[in-house]
């Protein structure tokens, strides 16, 4: 016959039920307070799927003081880069990039919507000079910061915040 024992007095302390465990990593980037729900899109945009063998983590509408939820990516072995960043505020503007060496933050940034946005995105009015004309990169005024919306410079037309997402993602 079976029994099952107590436990000991001497078990480990309990951990708080709304503490959030993710492991530390050497090198590479966090992205945090990324709009909930756009984790996927934003590692989309920096051409991760996985399968490159770094190690990933990623939260999803984890709860958050600032933002109420949010998406949180930690990419090991990998820096991204300004241009990466300018493309991930189009998505999640509100986003902060921690560059991680030696399991410690060596430099922290909040993104920031720029003014203009040049040859990062398309316009999405096909008889745009931008789509007509080579070597004229497309340039857009920033109307709304969030959800980003955009207008474009040559020919006035609006984009909108999910069709710069579905630009990004390449399903446009």
């Amino acid at each position: 016959m079976s029994s099952i024992k107590p436990k000991s007095s001497k078990s480990k302390p309990k951990e708080k039920a709304d503490t959030l465990r993710i492991q530390k990593i050497q090198a590479g980037t966090v992205i945090d307070h990324i709009t909930a729900g756009y984790a996927l899109a934003v590692l989309q945009i920096l051409g991760i799927t996985g399968q490159e063998g770094d190690v990933l983590s990623i939260v999803m509408n984890v709860q958050s003081k600032r933002m109420g939820k949010k998406d949180i990516i930690k990419v090991e072995g990998r820096e991204i880069t300004a241009d990466e960043i300018n493309r991930i505020a189009l998505v999640a503007p509100q986003a902060t990039i921690n560059i991680i060496r030696n399991y410690k933050i060596f430099s922290k940034m909040r993104i920031e919507v720029p003014d203009e946005i040049i040859g990062i995105v398309r316009c999405e009015n096909p008889s745009c000079i931008t789509n007509n004309e080579r070597g004229i990169k497309s340039h857009f005024g920033v109307v709304d910061r969030s959800p980003v919306t955009l207008r474009c410079f040559y020919c006035k037309r609006i984009s909108h915040h999910e069709h710069l997402i579905e630009q990004l993602q390449g399903k446009s």
